[in-house]
């Protein structure tokens, strides 16, 4: 078992917890590139939500957050220790131990392939009894159910420190565009938006591209001197939360004025609205003559970076519905669908 500097991350088991009394509990963990969030809730919750009882009513026992989860921003180690981490921490708030888990449901960026899904599902595996259920997806699915309450038809674009769009069909198709990464070209996202700042304030010192505030704004944020110390600070971590929080910058230099922050932010908007139609146009979502009607749920820190002038979410749609009018957005809040819709 892992150490940690606060000793055994499951030490508190040792102590006197709370025993299993038949019902047990269920875990549900949302895992982004930029933070993760686990929930506690009684088992008992997925039954109430079958039964159409609001999922604002399941009671949370605890609820407990760490770092990124994502293991092609962090690497595997890192993301293996976030996942025990959070875990144990919401098990502890919650007067547990591990015997009283009956579910777990992951949803974590990243997971992309079959093979992402085992790979977590052999951490978690030996972690909790042999009984417990497990089940992984990709976030992209999990946040489609939270706008839907559970039910997976539409699409969804998800905007943050990385970016994907997901569709899925009543019939069962699903599809995907984006959500590769950032070296693959998820511009779009949160690191891509920055990224593409970062390299513009770089271009213009030294002399191939157009001057831009985005070098004193970045600077100024950063508490940096000259654009030469942008080398040293982006390869110290490259972690790509850590660059996608450069975002807020590129939008208030974009609402000043700025024309190369303002082409950012148009280019970033056209990715994500191509994500979109790609994944529409694959499923034929909106029919053959594009107008047929479907969800678009809109999730994810950059879509909802608006400032005075400046609203990515608002942009993305205005492109989509110009070639699919039956589009309707939905921005939901977090809600147990998220973790029971699997179970």
């Amino acid at each position: 078992m892992k150490t940690y500097s606060n000793g055994e991350i499951w030490a508190f088991e040792g102590k006197s917890r709370a025993t299993d009394d038949g019902a047990g509990v269920i875990l549900g963990l949302d895992g982004g590139a930029t933070s993760t969030v686990c929930v506690c809730v009684p088992a008992s919750a997925a039954i109430h939500l079958a039964g159409e009882t609001a999922a604002e009513s399941v009671k949370v026992l605890a609820r407990a957050t760490a770092g990124c989860s994502n293991y092609n921003s962090v690497g595997e180690v890192a993301a293996k220790e976030t996942l025990e981490k959070v875990m144990a921490e919401v098990i502890y708030k919650a007067g547990i131990s591990r015997s009283v888990v009956r579910a777990i449901c992951l949803a974590v960026s990243g997971v992309n392939h079959p093979s992402d899904q085992q790979k977590i599902l052999e951490w978690i595996r030996d972690l909790f009894p042999w009984n417990v259920k497990i089940f992984i997806e990709n976030d992209a699915v999990a946040a489609m159910a939270s706008g839907t309450m559970g039910k997976l038809h539409g699409c969804v674009l998800i905007a943050g420190t990385g970016c994907i769009a997901y569709g899925f069909t009543e019939d069962g198709r699903q599809a995907r565009a984006a959500g590769a990464g950032p070296i693959l070209g998820d511009w779009g996202s949160g690191y891509g938006i920055a990224a593409q700042a970062l390299t513009a304030v770089i271009r213009a010192y030294d002399g191939r591209g157009p001057q831009t505030l985005l070098t004193n704004n970045i600077l100024k944020v950063l508490g940096l001197a000259s654009p030469d110390e942008l080398i040293g600070w982006t390869y110290a971590d490259q972690s790509w939360a850590r660059i996608a929080a450069l975002v807020p910058v590129v939008v208030t230099s974009a609402e000043d004025g700025d024309e190369v922050a303002d082409k950012i932010l148009r280019f970033s908007v056209k990715e994500l609205a191509d994500s979109v139609k790609a994944v529409i146009q694959r499923l034929k979502l909106g029919g053959e003559d594009g107008k047929s009607p479907f969800p678009l749920v809109i999730v994810g820190g950059v879509l909802e970076a608006n400032k005075k002038k400046w609203n990515i979410g608002k942009e993305v749609i205005k492109h989509i519905s110009n070639d699919f009018s039956g589009i309707h957005p939905i921005h939901p809040e977090v809600r147990l669908h998220l973790i029971l819709q699997f179970l």
